[in-house]
């Protein structure tokens, strides 16, 4: 009687033979930790996006079931809405000067930071603090400083003879007032810029400085390149958040016209003083939870996320070569 040794080519065999039926456990496993999130991304966005989609094309009032109407919601907001062209206008104007403006101010600020030897602690929270104050609460102190009458601001230009700007009840002026309030509160975006500095290698820097660079050149060839990532990160964030500028400019309209309420009945006080801030998320809430147009605010919202995803997708295209990873 013979017996044969196994050898190392059929224990291998037997060995994948044997791991084989985990593999579908493996993917079940994996599936179930991620139907978390996935379930997440489909209630909360997949869902409400096709359902917008639908209800653009009906008209719908919470009350009565959708009635199919065809393209008439997209015929009367490009043709003969009245506000929306404001609205829009509005709107882009915080995305072309806010936005570049609080990425600026927060980028400045983070150089000083990095800077600082003594009390940088103290600083960085100070600057950050404003950052933490909710929306609401940093327009209404915002609109009591900038109160026309009785505002700390004022009384402070009035004595040295420069006279009292109307601020928030002007209608050239309430845009520019917000972007200082957009600025205040920048921390959020100061920090990150901070870190981005900090972690820059300080041997480019005395590399170029053996080169014979100047301040301006090391900024310019050294300081945008390696934190260009961060810069792409702010424009992104920052114009996502303006294109749905809503809570600043309501309230600021809200508190400054004397009235309590936002978006009240047609929407004829809003965007106060004469339409200056309406923005277009705010005429999409009017049409569609004050005056229930819910089949043309649906319209308004689907154009608001093409536009929004254009814009976007053309900026991270632009900015691609911007960063390490384009230049490769």
């Amino acid at each position: 009687m013979t017996t044969t040794a196994p050898t190392a080519e059929s224990d291998l065999g037997a060995g994948r033979r044997q791991r084989k039926p985990r593999r579908p456990q493996r993917r079940w496993a994996i599936w179930f930790m991620l139907a978390p999130a996935i379930a997440g991304l489909v209630i909360f966005f997949v869902y409400p996006l096709l359902a917008s989609v639908y209800y653009s094309f009906t008209r719908f009032d919470l009350v009565s079931p959708p009635e199919w109407i065809g393209l008439r919601n997209y015929e009367y907001l490009f043709t003969k809405d009245p506000r929306v062209v404001e609205a829009v206008f509005n709107t882009l104007w915080f995305v072309v000067v806010l936005v570049p403006a609080k990425i600026v101010f927060a980028l400045a600020v983070a150089g000083l930071l990095a800077r600082a030897k003594r009390a940088s602690g103290f600083w960085r929270t100070l600057f950050y603090l404003p950052a933490l104050v909710p929306p609401v609460a940093s327009v209404v102190a915002f609109v009591f400083l900038f109160n026309p009458g009785t505002g700390p601001v004022n009384q402070i230009l009035g004595a040295l003879g420069l006279g009292k700007p109307l601020w928030f009840n002007d209608p050239a002026l309430a845009k520019p007032s917000l972007v200082l309030l957009g600025v205040w509160v920048m921390g959020d975006i100061m920090i990150i810029f901070l870190a981005g500095l900090l972690d820059v290698p300080r041997e480019l820097y005395e590399a170029s400085s053996l080169d014979g660079a100047t301040g301006p050149q090391k900024f310019r060839y050294v300081t945008l390149p390696s934190i260009s990532p961060v810069l792409v990160f702010a424009a992104v964030t920052g114009v996502i958040a303006a294109i749905q500028y809503f809570t600043e400019a309501a309230v600021t309209s809200s508190v400054a016209s004397g009235k309590a309420t936002v978006g009240e009945g047609s929407g004829a006080g809003l965007g106060y003083p004469n339409g200056s801030l309406l923005t277009y998320t705010q005429w999409l809430y009017v049409r569609g939870f004050s005056n229930y147009q819910l089949g043309y605010a649906s319209a308004l919202a689907v154009v608001l996320f093409i536009v929004a995803a254009i814009i976007l997708v053309f900026m991270l295209r632009r900015f691609k070569a911007f960063t390490p990873e384009g230049d490769r």
